[in-house]
């Protein structure tokens, strides 16, 4: 929580920002491996409060949580990526984070079929992020959800793999198309050897599973020739891109085109 504020008078802050539309939707680059291309981008919450000043995804959705508010929220945040990404170019896809609360409800699946289908957006060219904690409260109602989802169209991601339990069943059990590595399965490659190791065992597993596997956290170029160098296909972090506009980030993808690894 943030220190110093009461979480009464924040909550209600936050119910006046959805009301306003305050609530603002960055994007994260992702770069392919392969050709250093702009791939696509992840959206990410940001609530630029009066006082407060910038509160970024994790504090925000924990304040939504006390507040009951999960739902409008996240139904808020997808709706904003889903206006900036349909002006994208074709190549670009938008990941999105599933939370919790949404992905144990049974009615999840059906009503973000609908909420897509009102856009102009190919489901093809949508990436769904889930985490642990998601799979942690019910893994058979999150595999039901993301298979349906995954019937029409749309690509599964397990998000932040490392951070958590690293429960390999969650590979085994669930419709997956990606596999995302947290921060801290990167940090010390390559010259910790222990680290190198790991890295290489996941890829491994990801290539057997053939599951794409995103690097994130990236922060120097020694860490992104190791995760090319080890087979991985996409990678995020501020070594390149912190979350941006989404204008900011299609002028990216146009400028990137063509430089290789470079």
């Amino acid at each position: 929580m943030i220190p110093g504020v009461k979480n009464v008078a924040l909550e209600a802050d936050l119910l006046s920002a959805l009301d306003r539309r305050e609530i603002e939707v960055l994007f994260q680059p992702q770069f392919s491996c392969r050709s250093g291309a702009v791939a696509g981008a992840e959206a990410l919450a940001r609530w630029r409060h009066p006082t407060l000043g910038e509160i970024g995804a994790r504090d925000l959705f924990a304040i939504a949580e006390r507040a009951a508010l999960v739902a409008p929220l996240s139904r808020h945040v997808v709706a904003r990526a889903l206006e900036e990404a349909a002006s994208w170019p074709e190549e670009l896809k938008l990941s999105l984070n599933i939370t919790p609360e949404e992905l144990g409800d049974p009615r999840f699946a059906a009503d973000f079929a609908a909420l897509i289908g009102q856009s102009d957006l190919d489901p093809a060219r949508l990436m769904l992020e889930i985490t642990e904690d998601v799979l942690l409260r019910n893994l058979e109602q999150a595999s039901a959800a993301l298979g349906a989802l995954r019937k029409l169209g749309f690509s599964t991601a397990l998000d932040d793999f490392g951070a958590g339990f690293c429960n390999f069943r969650y590979l085994r059990e669930l419709p997956l198309d990606a596999l995302k590595l947290d921060k801290v399965m990167v940090d010390g490659v390559p010259g910790d050897p222990k680290a190198l190791a790991v890295l290489r065992a996941i890829m491994a597993l990801g290539r057997a599973l053939e599951l794409e596997v995103y690097a994130e956290g990236i922060e120097s170029e020694i860490q992104r020739a190791a995760i090319i160098s080890e087979g991985c296909d996409y990678w995020q972090g501020f070594l390149r891109a912190a979350p941006m506009k989404g204008a900011d980030m299609v002028a990216l993808a146009r400028t990137a085109r063509g430089r290789g690894h470079g």
